[in-house]
């Protein structure tokens, strides 16, 4: 990729790894959506953030993202829009977790229905983030030189390997977690993980009001 005026893949590439495998939110949707539903639950999962990856790359890429670097009020828009929508996946979470008997996310609805929902909760969780936007922004330019001719390329290149290094690494996490569901679940179990990831959706909700532009 050097034409594009990319350098440094190997670092960037283990760079990617260690943030992929630090626990955040979308490590937690992941894993929760498969102990709870099963791997193409994970699988689901993996590819709604994954979507919304491709989302904020493409926002990097054409310098969209820029205006939530510069802009307070499009920033606070996206934030509290953000916060909302965790709220509410969080409150559903707690509801499930309170339900008596065996959950409705460990049910078996039909597949595709609920892997749709599934992809729609990890997308909308993924795009509502301003974090993630700015992130894409401050971390691809490390590895674009300055005199790189196309740079737009370059940040959809760059842009194109974080999402495909991302969603493989979320796709090991599925397999890992699928075989530990695999050795021993209980309904108590999944109401234990969905008040746990909805207590920590409502504290990720509270931080995200937290942050400035």
């Amino acid at each position: 990729m050097s034409g594009l005026g990319i350098h440094d893949l190997a670092l960037f590439a283990f760079t990617v790894l260690v943030l992929n495998a630090t626990p955040g939110v979308d490590m937690l949707y992941t894993v929760s959506r498969t102990l709870t539903g099963g791997w193409r639950s994970g699988l689901a999962a993996s590819l709604g953030i994954s979507a919304g990856c491709v989302v904020h790359a493409l926002l990097a890429a054409f310098g969209l993202a820029a205006l939530l670097a510069v802009s307070s009020w499009a920033f606070s828009l996206i934030k509290w829009a953000g916060a909302a929508y965790l709220v509410w996946l969080g409150l559903g979470m707690l509801r499930d977790a309170f339900r008596r008997g065996e959950p409705a996310s460990t049910a078996a609805p039909p597949a595709a229905v609920s892997a749709w929902a599934v992809f729609r909760q990890g997308l909308l969780t993924n795009v509502l983030n301003p974090k993630v936007a700015l992130f894409f922004l401050a971390f691809l330019p490390q590895f674009i030189l300055p005199e790189a001719e196309h740079k737009t390329l370059a940040f959809l290149a760059l842009g194109a390997w974080m999402v495909v290094q991302g969603t493989l690494f979320l796709f090991a996490l599925v397999a890992v977690t699928a075989g530990l569901r695999r050795l021993g679940g209980s309904p108590r179990l999944a109401r234990v993980l969905n008040g746990a990831g909805g207590l920590l959706f409502l504290g990720l909700a509270a931080k995200l009001t937290q942050a400035k532009a």
